[in-house]
């Protein structure tokens, strides 16, 4: 008993001693960039209301850190009807074939009075109206088209310059995500992540920036396992120098742009 108290201590300490500093740090530099910005954030929502109806923002349901949900606040860079346009666009969806397979995978579930019972983070839900909500996020999460006639002309640039980002300071200085850390993910992605190896990426905090985005992200070579592995990797040596380090990486690889 004593070596193992021994062994394991010093780490529980420098753990919860970086944690606490990355908190700190977090809170500190997210109030200062929240002042320093508010000019950009003013304009940004002046073009965006100029452009098209709607919400400045837009937030969506995302899961962080030990599965925990929030909502997850961006600039909308995207038309009030984008939904409608997706139906209209689902023979350009790049992904199509990938959707067909990711929603016909098989799900446990569990019989009562004749219903199929899953458990969800509000409680108990019947499986065919998880299948209706899991399916209507999928729709949404693999439309992703070459040219996107949904995003507004602001939308795309500041899409591109990563500017639909910042209001995620919001949310850093909430406590719900840290400047540095793993990208939450959507609900229904984050219930497939099940295996012991996956799971490992939920141990770190959600960040607005993380090393997938500084290795990968505008490359052409990532893929979900790649990200899965780099998540992973930085749930298992996070700390404060690494942290630094996707910091001084993040202004460039903000920069990268995606075709899609």
């Amino acid at each position: 008993m004593t070596t193992i108290i021994s062994t394991t201590m010093p780490q529980f300490e420098n753990r919860f001693i970086y944690r606490s500093c990355k908190r700190l740090f977090d809170i500190i530099v997210s109030s200062i960039l929240l002042i320093l910005l508010s000019p950009l954030f003013l304009l940004v929502a002046v073009l965006i209301k100029l452009e098209s109806k709607g919400p400045v923002f837009y937030a969506a349901k995302r899961v962080g850190e030990g599965y925990r949900e929030f909502d997850f606040f961006k600039f909308r860079s995207m038309c009030t009807d984008a939904d409608q346009l997706l139906e209209k666009m689902k023979q350009m969806n790049q992904y199509g074939a990938v959707e067909n397979e990711v929603l016909h995978q098989p799900r446990f579930s569990w019989n009562k009075r004749g219903k199929d019972i899953l458990v969800a983070d509000e409680g108990y839900i019947e499986n065919d109206r998880w299948t209706a909500l899991e399916i209507a996020e999928q729709t949404k999460a693999f439309a992703k088209f070459k040219n996107d006639p949904r995003i507004t002309r602001v939308g795309r640039f500041i899409r591109n310059t990563s500017i639909d980002e910042l209001p995620q300071l919001v949310n850093v200085l909430k406590g719900d995500m840290s400047l540095v850390g793993n990208r939450p993910l959507p609900l229904y992605e984050a219930s497939k992540l099940t295996s012991d190896e996956a799971v490992g990426r939920f141990l770190a905090p959600s960040g607005i920036t993380g090393l997938w985005q500084v290795t990968e992200r505008g490359t052409g070579k990532g893929d979900p396992e790649s990200r899965s592995r780099l998540d992973v990797a930085y749930s298992q040596k996070a700390n404060f120098w690494l942290d630094m380090w996707i910091l001084l990486k993040t202004p460039m690889a903000a920069l990268q742009q995606e075709n899609v």
